[in-house]
């Protein structure tokens, strides 16, 4: 487990019997150090989830470029610092899974989320390139597109939006956990595609008339 958030992320670890390691996304280093911490530790490595988020609410035309590079730095190449990372140590695994956290930002636009919706677009297609590199090593790589989730990045914002889609409420972390273990475990046969969890939304509003 890693994070920016020593306290926190030690705090998880010791709940579920994990290992905690400082982790800036941003940082080559950071992750080398972070891969190396998991090989060490646990003598190899089957599995990288790239869950790590920022969000900025912006429009084309008010979004500054110190904010762009904020986004873009966390949410896109935050993942593909950690797949080069993460590659060597699952090919001398023999394989194993990367799961990428999109967003249904990633299927679709939304307004004032310029630099948030092109960092998960981006995540989306990095994905499928790298499940064609890769695949010859016998790595899968997938990603998830959540749409609401009850986190800090969506506190405060009005849970009757998520009223008029077909699983009317907002989503847990808990369902998005449990769908990235499916996708590790049990998707066996599954690369290079989105799997979706946002109660239905981008399918469309249900109308009261």
């Amino acid at each position: 487990m890693a994070d920016v958030l020593d306290e926190d992320g030690q705090s998880v670890a010791q709940e579920v019997g994990g290992t905690y390691v400082h982790l800036d996304v941003t940082d080559p280093d950071s992750w080398h150090k972070a891969v190396t911490t998991a090989t060490e530790t646990y003598g190899h490595l089957t599995a990288l989830v790239n869950n790590a988020g920022v969000v900025g609410f912006t429009p084309v035309g008010a979004t500054s470029l110190e904010e762009w590079d904020r986004i873009i730095a966390v949410n896109l190449t935050g993942v593909f610092l950690g797949m080069e990372s993460a590659t060597p140590a699952l090919k001398a695994n023999g394989g194993g899974v990367i799961v990428n956290l999109s967003s249904t930002a990633g299927m679709q636009g939304y307004s004032n989320l310029a630099a948030y919706v092109a960092s998960k677009w981006g995540v989306r297609g990095l994905t499928k390139a790298a499940a064609l590199d890769l695949g010859p090593s016998n790595i899968r790589v997938v990603s998830i597109h959540p749409g609401g989730i009850r986190t800090p990045m969506t506190a405060g914002l009005d849970e009757k939006a998520y009223s008029r889609q077909p699983i009317a409420r907002i989503g847990e972390p808990e369902e998005i956990a449990k769908l990235a273990l499916f996708l590790i475990a049990d998707a066996t046969y599954s690369t290079g595609t989105e799997f979706i969890a946002d109660g239905g939304a981008t399918v469309g509003q249900i109308l009261n008339v």
